[in-house]
């Protein structure tokens, strides 16, 4: 578990200075914005093969139980984490889901991570996906304050729904990759029940 506290400390480390906009900036002005982006980037590259990693080796070595959640939460995870990709597809797409979520990457980060706890009950997944969600709640309230009311009030959601209707195909479409073929690849876990 060490690697993947280590992972997680490094990658929302990296993640959580870049909130601290004084240090951020003063950062940038010693070292220059191209080092800063690479830094951040081989640091943020780093920190995710390790929680990786670590994850992978906590897995190997046997869940640690801490709860047993019911079989509902499952279901409601796989709910929640279709409407965390169409969220995270909004982000790349204006329209009027973008414009009511203002954030909708982070949105669909937390919807994503509280659906993982809740489908989750061992000390690993609580520890991975606590953690994320806490950053991605701590990320929103500092991108809220810095939010100024400049940006947002010019931005009106463009006419039509296509945008909308591209979200929720295209986060759609993903979100079925990753049931069906994705998750069980890279994670090594099966969404769906295995059928004998």
């Amino acid at each position: 578990m060490t690697l993947l506290v280590l992972g997680l400390v490094i990658f929302l480390g990296m993640h959580c200075f870049s909130m601290a906009r004084a240090s951020r900036a003063a950062l940038i002005e010693r070292v220059g914005e191209g080092a800063y982006k690479g830094i951040y980037s081989l640091l943020s590259v780093v920190g995710i093969v390790l929680i990786a990693v670590g994850y992978g080796q906590y897995r190997a070595g046997g869940y640690i139980p801490v709860w047993d959640p019911p079989v509902w939460t499952r279901h409601l995870a796989l709910l929640l984490v279709w409407i965390a990709f169409v969220c995270v597809a909004a982000a790349y797409l204006p329209g009027r889901i973008k414009a009511r979520l203002k954030h909708p990457m982070l949105a669909g980060v937390k919807i994503w991570a509280l659906a993982h706890l809740l489908a989750n009950g061992d000390l690993g997944s609580i520890l991975l996906f606590g953690s994320i969600l806490a950053w991605a709640v701590v990320a929103r309230i500092s991108v809220k304050r810095r939010d100024v009311a400049a940006q947002h009030s010019g931005t009106a959601a463009p006419a039509g729904w296509r945008n909308d209707i591209l979200a929720v195909v295209i986060g759609t479409a993903i979100y079925l990759a990753f049931v069906f073929w994705l998750h069980p690849w890279l994670i090594g876990v099966p969404v769906l029940p295995m059928r004998a």
